[in-house]
């Protein structure tokens, strides 16, 4: 029994021991965590401190700038680099301006020198030693002297090859040695309502030269009117509208798409006043811009290169939208039918027009030319242009209630004949 008993006591004592020595060992291991934990004293511990970490260093309260690259590729930059050296600032200046570009500078005449007006523009076309530059006609009408600022920061002296008031549009020319990239159009009658549209130019002059704006097709063909430099509208155009930011500076600059194809010019913002406010307050019109659409550009800018200047075909007459009439007055002054809704009322018809030797008069009701519905003054002009000086084409109008069909041979435009803007409608 005493035997049994001591080896009993010695099994305790052993147990008891290893109890102590795993306990101690416990301690030692939690420790040995905390000193890692607490001040990274291993390799690895400062390691995972130095990737992981906060930039602030408490002892000093300072930080640093990571040195994480974020390499992102999209579309809408891909599409600036295909065009931006293409696109220009336009700078105009008129007969009192100074001949010297440095005396304004040095401040001998801090009037002269100056630029009378600044837009944009691309370059499109390079052939032999000369490319070509489309701009809006406005940024360059009545200027003695056109000077191109590139994209690298070489400013060129610009020859006008032609323009053209009622599409707004101009074609410069000037050295090609310095151009190192030329703009593509695109199709302007495949765009669609949604896509994604980019506008480059200098809004508010040069020194906000090649800035990008984005947004997209509000609206593919968009009816507005037309002004002369008189505030008089002598017309209506077709353009697409968009809500991408659009200054001034950017008018002649482009519209693009992704694939960086011009789809439009930029040609002007709309910014309106709510004369109908109580208050008498005005009210700016944000994301509302327009652009001449490519298919357009291309051949206007095409005849100005030919022939310097655009010939229109005319009618001879002053119209109006038949939506602006009233209904009483379409029912008692026009005498139309009641399924009749869309067409342009003659206003005045000119004598020896070709519409006056057709019989046309004063409130007829034109619907049909050319074998193409008449909606409207866009939808006219379209199918007006369409055909050349001396075609004879068929229109319809109503007359009293009455449809009749004309054949009328097309003659020059009067504003092509006096190289001025009339205040007519142009047809």
């Amino acid at each position: 029994m005493n035997d049994n008993k001591q080896a009993d006591d010695e099994v305790k004592t052993v147990k008891k021991a290893q109890k102590s020595r795993f306990g101690y060992g416990k301690i030692f291991l939690v420790a040995l965590i905390g000193g890692i934990l607490g001040g990274g004293i291993v390799i690895g511990g400062y390691q995972y401190y130095q990737n992981n970490s906060a930039t602030v260093e408490n002892s000093k309260g300072s930080t640093k700038v990571s040195n994480l690259k974020v390499n992102v590729s999209t579309q809408s930059t891909k599409a600036f680099n295909k065009i931006k050296n293409a696109v220009v600032s336009v700078e105009a200046y008129s007969e009192s301006s100074s001949n010297d570009a440095l005396e304004g500078v040095f401040g001998s005449n801090p009037s002269s020198g100056s630029t009378e007006s600044e837009g944009s523009g691309v370059i499109y076309k390079k052939t032999g030693n000369t490319a070509f530059v489309v701009t809006n006609n406005h940024v360059i009408s009545g200027a003695d002297k056109v000077e191109i600022l590139l994209n690298s920061g070489k400013k060129l002296r610009a020859t006008v090859v032609g323009h053209d008031s009622i599409t707004d549009l101009a074609v410069l020319k000037i050295n090609d040695q310095y151009v190192k990239q030329v703009a593509s159009f695109g199709n302007s009658d495949n765009i669609q309502v949604g896509q994604t549209a980019l506008a480059i130019g200098s809004p508010l002059g040069s020194t906000y030269a090649t800035s990008l704006t984005q947004g997209i097709i509000s609206a593919k063909k968009r009816t507005i009117d037309t002004t002369d430099s008189s505030g008089m509208t002598t017309g209506q155009t077709t353009v697409i509208q968009t809500d991408a930011a659009i200054n001034p500076g950017n008018s002649g600059g482009p519209l693009i798409n992704l694939e960086g194809q011009v789809i439009g010019i930029n040609s002007m913002k709309l910014a309106s006043t709510d004369s109908s406010s109580s208050t008498s307050s005005s009210t700016s019109v944000e994301g509302m811009g327009f652009a001449i659409p490519s298919n357009e550009v291309v051949n206007i800018i095409n005849q100005l290169v030919k022939n310097g200047k655009i010939s229109r075909p005319a009618l001879g007459i002053s119209l109006v939208d038949l939506s602006y009439v009233s209904s009483s007055d379409q029912k008692s002054v026009l005498k139309l039918p009641k399924n009749i809704t869309n067409g342009v009322v003659v206003l005045k018809v000119s004598s020896n027009s070709p519409a006056k030797s057709a019989g046309l008069q004063k409130y007829d009701v034109i619907t049909s030319l050319g074998g193409k519905k008449v909606k409207g003054l866009a939808s006219l002009r379209e199918a007006l242009y369409e055909h050349k000086v001396g075609d004879t084409v068929q229109i319809q109008y109503y007359h009293d209630g009455s449809l009749k069909t004309a054949s009328v041979k097309l003659n020059l435009e009067a504003t092509d004949k006096n190289t001025t803007t009339s205040s007519d409608s142009g047809n």
